[in-house]
């Protein structure tokens, strides 16, 4: 029993080390919009994400009860036994671990949850075999979740983007344009912030509460977390967000699309819609997936706007990795564990370590800080700078259109006009005598020049004016 005691204990320290990668993993997905548009400056943004977090963790526990009684069978733990079952989710937290600093050192906003998940799964799959987790609640509560939560966070951001800008396109000839959004993402980013402590915090406390359930310490008639579960999770998640995963804010914020404040408040509208819904539902969705599917819904819905479809990708990728790399992991030191029993557990532990140490000194060689994380905010903290302008609005080219005719018919008049005067100069002009004045070598004027004596006139006299011309 003491060894089950430290295991516990060991277990429930790296629960919340979780839970503190959590916090700074997934802060991008409620303030790295704000923060791009220059409605929240970085570090006041990050402040209050951790605060609403913290509160958040207190408003609901749906989700830890679907983790701690709805993937991993309970009949499972009870045949098992503590000794067993309690090193197999500690090999399931250093796969989620391992997976969430190695996406956080690339910058992809994947899923910690789906990497809590896919640890536990991989690490049971090895101790106790398939009749150890429950694959149709994996599938309804996890999987399809996964699947439809992001596309439809993206239909509804696009639709919220489209009707922003069609009632306000009297000012699209603002330099920044809809400053009034700004204020706006404040409440939203809030509530994605708050949202987001209701939804994952309690991940981190579901496998507490399962933890306890399997030695003893807590009754598995029922999967509510303990108090004291609760306030821990909430000030270590607040803690993690706080520090924030600069990393992923620079690719949420700028990665894939140039967010303007109207599209900063439609994704996160959208966002916290999403997860609010879900976290009532008891679904354990993946709040980096929604942000993600929302931001790419807002820039599609704005026009001129470009989505990066290579981070996209990239970042896609990473969703699908995610459950099976951690299961991995998961399983590799599950494996050391049922070969080596306790020593398994103490090599574990100082994989976990060197692994998260490396990580770390790997990431100070181009750290990302508040200072750096969003290098295209004007000075003015007011709107981030696009290197394009998009195209005009229909009433735009309409005016466009009317301006450029009317400048049309004054050209031609004035032309018209120019013409007409010139040719009434040239009719009415009077025809003068011309003489042929010829200039001496002083520029004095002389009489006009009397023409040469043919051939046959030379020896006539010569007259007096003929002489005076000469």
């Amino acid at each position: 029993m003491e060894t089950a005691a430290l295991i516990v204990v060991l277990v429930i320290v790296l629960a919340l080390f979780f839970d503190f990668t959590n916090g700074f993993h997934d802060t991008a997905n409620a303030m790295a919009t704000p923060i791009a548009t220059g409605a929240l400056k970085p570090k006041t943004a990050v402040l209050l994400a951790a605060v609403l977090n913290l509160v958040g963790a207190f408003l609901s526990t749906e989700v830890a009860k679907t983790v701690s009684g709805g993937i991993v069978r309970e009949d499972a733990i009870i045949k098992m036994g503590a000794d067993v079952f309690l090193p197999l989710i500690f090999a399931g937290l250093i796969g989620a671990i391992t997976w969430n600093m190695l996406t956080w050192l690339l910058g992809l906003p994947s899923s910690s949850s789906h990497a809590l998940f896919g640890g536990l799964i991989g690490a049971t799959l090895i101790g106790v075999g398939t009749s150890g987790i429950d694959f149709g609640m994996v599938l309804s509560k996890i999987i399809l979740p996964a699947l439809i939560a992001p596309v439809t966070a993206g239909l509804i951001a696009l639709l919220v983007t489209k009707i922003a800008y069609s009632i306000t396109r009297r000012y699209d000839n603002k330099p920044d344009g809809r400053d009034g959004f700004r204020w706006g993402q404040i409440f939203t980013s809030s509530l994605v912030a708050l949202a987001h402590g209701t939804n994952d915090a309690q991940k981190t406390m579901g496998v507490i509460t399962l933890a306890l359930i399997t030695v003893g310490w807590q009754s598995g008639e029922h999967h509510e977390p303990e108090f004291w579960v609760i306030v821990a999770c909430a000030f270590t998640i607040a803690l993690g967000t706080y520090l924030g995963g600069w990393r992923i804010i620079r690719t949420l914020g700028k990665g894939l699309t140039d967010v303007k404040p109207a599209q900063g408040f439609a994704a996160e509208s959208s966002t916290a819609a999403t997860i609010l819904a879900s976290s009532a539902l008891g679904f354990a969705l993946s709040t980096t997936q929604v942000a993600s599917g929302s931001v790419i819904g807002s820039g599609l819905g704005r026009r001129g706007s470009t989505v990066r479809w290579g981070t996209a990708g990239r970042i896609a990728i990473g969703w699908v990795l995610t459950l099976p790399a951690a299961g991995g992991v998961g399983a590799l030191a599950a494996l050391l564990v049922v070969w080596l029993g306790n020593w398994g557990i103490a090599i574990d532990a100082v994989l976990a370590l060197a692994v998260i140490v490396g990580l770390f000194m790997r990431s100070r060689r181009d750290a990302v800080t508040s200072e750096n994380a969003m290098s295209d905010v004007a000075e003015s903290g007011h709107a981030i700078e696009l290197p394009d302008t998009p195209p005009p609005t229909r009433r735009q080219q309409r005016i466009e259109e009317a301006r450029a005719e009317l400048k049309a018919r004054a050209k031609a008049k004035a032309e018209a006009k120019a013409k007409a005067k010139s040719e009434g100069k040239s009719r009415f002009k009077p025809k003068g005598k011309s003489k042929d004045k010829v200039k001496d070598k002083n520029g004095k004027r002389k009489g006009k020049k009397k023409a040469e004596p043919d051939a046959g006139t030379e020896n006539l006299p010569v007259t007096t004016t003929q002489e005076g011309a000469e």
